[in-house]
């Protein structure tokens, strides 16, 4: 048995003020035929399960290449199209193969293409033709595309967010695509488009519920896998928007029915799964009153999702209401970095960080600070991945508020953002994170209190204020006059 498995991935916010060039996947995740490290990433887990599995079972993996860039906006029309043509080439010399697992992230927008997802599993099977099985991961912030379906066998999307289950969700992928490879199963898909816009973290009420009962109905019936493409809200893109996912053993009409019962269901929790939000000074209020350590999370400013992650809103305001024990990061500011590297651990200067990238990055912080310490190649740690920092620099302000600055842009996920730095969050009475949920799985460990906050960073909280002109409409909560369907 031959299995082809190959990732190409990013998460496009198409309003970003920055684009995304090859350069940055190289920065961040390049990987030809057999580079890949030994330890799974966000959307790679497929060919890392898949390596582990074939060593296990005596089967051939023909490694393709992984490419990964940190969210921004569109990936060049070049970049895109060379990786593509270099996994499809490397597809085309792997001929013949019994099958294909992809690690596709879901929301990746190039200069020219709005759905490569779809382009590249269009491609795929045109390659490799009707009857090989191709196995699709996603990330749950995709836009779930017609095409996409139409062209692979399987698709399952993370069910957790924070997405601590890729590994978990990439091991389904495999094994079902290794039982349609041998005939145990013949898999069909089932789509009903919830026409919503939203934010479903499942750290929270009704979306845990709701994700343990589809857990729950996985396993019987027929029933192979059920996913929640929550959408990512940060793309003008005409196919956006919440859509429930079912696969069935060869059980379309059951899965169908299924898929609409769970879609109905969903749709009707519209408005009830975003996180409570305060406005800054709300948010401070609510931390400096409440004992122990408090976590509010930024993700306004979530890299994340696209955005710069050097917004300074909310550490102005802490320092100007001379808020005291507290920490901000991370914040993305390269040259910052760079004069922290040239002054040395423990030097004191005044320096200018954040604020850099564009108006919804707000001003720049000026400020006599300590440089607490410096680290070359930091790194942070999600659940089993070890994603890279680039250098790092602690700096203290007055008030022992510390921040942590990277020089490789990326959200906040592990505690060893700050402590990996020297910055111990036992002695912090306030934990700033530039994050919008996968912060939870880590922090929450450490906090009294976890608080959201939606400030001036250019990921606004409230969806309507998102400038779409492309959207298929109508859809919630755009509009209120939405029509639900099953995709037939």
């Amino acid at each position: 048995m031959r299995v082809f498995a190959a990732s190409i991935a990013t998460e496009t916010n198409t309003f970003a003020p920055m684009p995304t060039s090859l350069e940055n996947y190289k920065e961040t995740g390049f990987f030809r035929p057999g580079e890949h490290p030994d330890d799974p990433k966000l959307c790679t887990a497929p060919l890392w399960v898949a390596r582990h599995r074939a060593k296990k079972e005596g089967w051939t993996l023909i490694e393709g290449s992984c490419f990964w860039a940190e969210p921004a906006g569109r990936t060049s029309r070049a970049a895109y199209e060379f990786m593509r043509d270099e996994i499809l080439s490397q597809l085309r010399a792997a001929l013949p193969v019994d099958g294909v697992v992809l690690g596709l992230h879901g929301a990746m927008v190039a200069e020219g293409t709005d759905d490569c997802e779809g382009d590249l599993l269009a491609r795929v099977r045109q390659i490799v033709g009707p009857k090989v099985p191709i196995g699709v991961e996603h990330d749950p912030h995709c836009h779930l595309t017609r095409k996409r379906i139409a062209n692979c066998d399987l698709l399952i999307c993370f069910k957790e967010f924070p997405h601590i289950d890729f590994v978990d969700r990439g091991e389904e992928v495999v094994d079902l695509t290794l039982r349609a490879i041998k005939g145990e199963i013949r898999p069909v898909m089932s789509v009903f488009d919830c026409r919503m816009i939203g934010s479903f973290p499942t750290t929270l009420q009704p979306m845990r519920g709701f994700v343990d009962k589809i857990k729950a109905l996985e396993g019987k019936n027929g029933v192979l896998s059920i996913s929640v493409a929550h959408c990512f809200p940060y793309a003008d893109v005409p196919e956006i928007g919440a859509k429930i996912l079912v696969v069935t053993d060869n059980r379309k009409d059951y899965g169908d029915q299924l898929a609409a019962d769970l879609g109905w269901e969903f749709f009707g929790m519209r408005g009830k799964t975003t996180p409570s939000y305060f406005e800054p000074d709300g948010g401070l209020d609510e931390a400096l009153k409440t004992a122990g350590t408090v976590v509010m999370a930024d993700p306004a400013d979530n890299a994340g999702g696209g955005a710069p992650s050097d917004n300074t809103t909310i550490l102005r305001r802490m320092i100007e209401r001379k808020v005291e024990r507290a920490c901000v990061g991370p914040i993305w500011d390269p040259i910052a970095v760079r004069f922290c590297f040239d002054a040395g651990e423990g030097a004191k200067l005044r320096l200018r960080f954040g604020g850099k990238t564009a108006p919804s990055s707000g001003l720049p912080i000026d400020a006599e600070v300590t440089v607490l310490k410096l680290v070359h190649d930091a790194y942070q740690t999600f659940v089993a991945a070890k994603v890279p920092l680039g250098d790092a620099a602690a700096i203290r302000l007055p008030g022992e508020i510390d921040v942590a600055l990277i020089s490789k842009r990326t959200q906040a996920l592990g505690t060893d953002l700050f402590t990996g730095l020297g910055i111990d969050l036992s002695k912090k009475k306030l934990v700033v994170v530039k994050s919008t949920n996968h912060f939870h799985a880590a922090f929450s460990k450490v906090a009294s209190k976890v608080i959201y906050c939606d400030a001036d960073g250019p990921i606004p909280r409230d969806h309507r204020k998102v400038p779409y002109t492309r959207i298929e409409a109508p859809i919630w909560p755009l509009q209120d006059n939405v029509t639900p369907a099953l995709w037939r």
